[in-house]
């Protein structure tokens, strides 16, 4: 749920200085916006090779070249690794090797060793360490998260979640080149399987397929995942060739059935440049349909979406709060992401033990 913004000034009067490490697509897109409206936090660095970049967006702000400047500054107190996957563990042990609170991007690392390793870092060291799972402040995810929670269709028994888009043309760009964690599934399936985690916990089964479907395709740009539960079953799909869209959610329970189409319009507002506080932010008219069981529809109205409450909670755990998103969390995505990963090589069902830290 949303944060309370007017307590985060109150606990901390003076803003929480944050350097942002890499200003690709996530850095400028997501992180920059996201901390600059957040009056917890001062965006007061960007680290990249590229100063025009930053400066094209941000005139004054101070660009390094080099992250030791920003980690060895002792006013800087938090962290955001926004860079591409095969550099968050080198990155984030960096950071926290000089005791600055971390946020890195999803996924927290490669390979679920190399994140338990980052997490017992910063235990070690008793800094803050967060991932950025924005997805749990989608609005669809809101909306379907407390019909759930309500009751409204029932027992669950099966939940489908896609991210699917029509871009046919292959991309020149690390997430579409071959190399360790690019693909759809580094990309997408975090985000995918956070939000499950949220609604049903940890399954005991993860059966997976991906693929390279696309002409020239270098890397996976389908994946179709289930994950199964003693009693449900999730199926999670993303895929880069779907013209005209599929639907969102598809929830199907004992009393009826949930079904939402369109994708949650923060991605495209930021992109578009609006930034939170303007007066449509997050919002969406495609409404939410309810099936009941004799087959009669019944519209919901979709919750707004609300990014910014990642890093409002972030401002407040640096106060002491407690994280939103926990490193324990983040680790129990990366265990679920990895045994697909390793389904889809072995063509077998890969078994999900209880997570432990």
């Amino acid at each position: 749920m949303p944060y309370d913004r007017t307590a985060t000034l109150k606990d901390s009067l003076v803003p929480h200085n944050v350097a942002l490490i890499g200003y690709g697509y996530a850095g400028k897109t997501f992180h920059a916006p996201l901390i600059l409206a957040e009056p917890g936090l001062r965006l007061t660095a960007v680290v990249s090779s590229d100063p025009a970049k930053v400066h094209a967006d941000l005139p004054k702000m101070r660009v390094e070249a080099d992250i030791a400047t920003v980690l060895a500054d002792p006013a800087i107190d938090l962290v955001v690794i926004a860079t591409p996957n095969d550099s968050h563990a080198p990155l984030a042990h960096a950071a926290v090797a000089a005791d600055k609170a971390v946020v890195v991007d999803k996924p927290l690392a490669l390979t679920l060793q190399d994140a338990r390793l980052i997490a017992a870092h910063a235990a070690e060291k008793g800094t803050l360490l967060s991932v950025f799972h924005n997805r749990r402040w989608d609005g669809d995810f809101l909306t379907i998260a407390n019909a759930i929670e309500q009751g409204v269709i029932g027992k669950v028994a099966h939940f489908e979640s896609h991210f699917d888009r029509f871009r046919p043309v292959v991309r020149d760009r690390w997430r579409e080149n071959p190399g360790p964690g690019s693909g759809v599934w580094a990309d997408l399936g975090p985000h995918l399987v956070d939000q499950v985690l949220c609604l049903f916990g940890q399954p005991t089964r993860v059966i997976a397929s991906l693929g390279a479907l696309r002409d020239g395709a270098r890397t996976d740009d389908w994946a179709h995942v289930v994950l199964e539960f003693p009693d449900m079953r999730c199926v999670l799909h993303a895929g880069m060739l779907v013209a005209g869209g599929s639907p969102r959610f598809i929830v199907h329970g004992s009393e009826g059935s949930l079904i939402k189409h369109g994708l949650d319009p923060q991605e495209a507002q930021l992109l578009e440049g609006l930034r939170p506080g303007a007066p449509d932010w997050g919002q969406e008219d495609t409404p939410l349909t309810r099936y009941e069981a004799e087959g009669q529809t019944h519209p919901l109205t979709v919750h707004p979406g609300d990014y910014p409450a990642f890093y409002a909670g972030i401002a407040m755990a640096l106060d002491g709060a407690p994280l939103a998103v926990t490193a324990e969390q983040a680790l129990a995505v990366m265990a679920v992401v990895e045994a697909a990963t390793e389904s889809a090589r072995t063509g077998t069902a890969q078994p999900v033990p209880p997570f432990r830290l």
